[in-house]
């Protein structure tokens, strides 16, 4: 293990809290996704443009989630990695997959949906499933290079008696940190506001819409379903981490106080568990946006209440 020895700031005890709501929401995406998957690759037979676009986010959401324990583990021995380097760089590479490869995949979700229902009788290359596989393509090779850095450079650091992993107090990485937070605030603001877009003119688009039958009366109120969910994801699970990751950074960087930076690095960590809770609320997407898998869902969800 490549390891330095520092003490210039020692951490505080994380609240057990923290661990526990990991271990949840893991749990419940793990399943959510797994069973998304599942009706995916089984009950979906036929899967049109958007169908594409939902199974990719669903595997994306499940690449971190066998990693998790590793995560509960080093919150609950008061951030101690026991795990060894590469561990710690495999977690870093893979949480840097699911947090940028969930944020592109909803813009082209987002795009997606808007370009289908507002330009519903145009002919769009975001109805094409070949545009959609190189464009899929494409989008894994830039979450997958962007996070290349952190497999290779990130090392483990011993504060005190402790082996820290992916810790804003590893004074070594704060040039690290600082200019990957640099690159994550972009690489957050661009889909993040395409996405916005998007789901506003989606809206200003369903707000004009009569509801004159059924079938526009659901398909307006599944929109803005997905619209809201799509804009509270971003909000509550991809903005705290980049917030603290850019502000942890830059005072880790200019030597700040202490105590302020252990407050920071605790909203870090409890924005790390955030990031994972997208994995529980992807699945209402795919329920709003798919036809086929809301309709399994419903018969499934019927009949499981009805057996009990």
């Amino acid at each position: 293990m490549n390891a330095t020895n520092t003490t210039q700031c020692q951490s505080v005890e994380l609240h057990l809290v923290i661990p526990t709501l990991m271990g949840i929401f893991s749990v419940v995406g793990l399943i959510f996704n797994g069973f998304s998957l599942w009706i995916f690759w089984f009950v979906i037979k036929r899967w049109n443009s958007g169908a594409m676009l939902q199974f990719n986010l669903a595997l994306v959401d499940t690449l971190i989630l066998p990693l998790a324990p590793l995560m509960i583990t080093y919150f609950r021995l008061g951030n101690h990695w026991p795990f060894g380097e590469f561990l710690c760089q495999l977690l870093a590479f893979l949480l840097n997959i699911h947090l940028y490869g969930c944020i592109y995949l909803l813009m082209l979700i987002s795009v997606h949906r808007y370009k289908t229902v507002v330009h519903y009788n145009a002919k769009t290359l975001w109805r094409r499933k070949s545009f959609l596989k190189k464009l899929l393509l494409i989008s894994w090779a830039l979450f997958v290079i962007q996070g290349l850095p952190l497999f290779f450079f990130l090392k483990t650091s011993v504060i005190g008696s402790k082996v820290k992993c992916m810790s804003l107090l590893q004074s070594e990485l704060s040039y690290l940190y600082l200019g990957y937070g640099i690159l994550m605030g972009t690489s957050f603001l661009i889909p993040s506001s395409i996405s916005f877009i998007s789901n506003v003119m989606l809206g200003v688009y369903i707000s004009k819409i009569s509801q004159t039958n059924l079938r526009r009366k659901v398909m307006k109120t599944k929109s803005i379903q997905m619209i809201i969910i799509t804009l509270l994801i971003f909000v509550i699970c991809f903005m705290p981490i980049h917030v603290c990751v850019t502000v942890g950074a830059t005072i880790r960087q200019y030597g700040l106080s202490c105590r302020f930076l252990n407050h920071i690095r605790v909203a870090y960590y409890i924005s790390v568990v955030l990031s994972v809770v997208n994995s529980c609320l992807d699945p209402f997407i795919y329920n709003f946006a798919n036809e086929k898998f809301n309709e399994f869902m419903s018969k499934f969800l019927k009949r499981l209440f009805l057996c009990k």
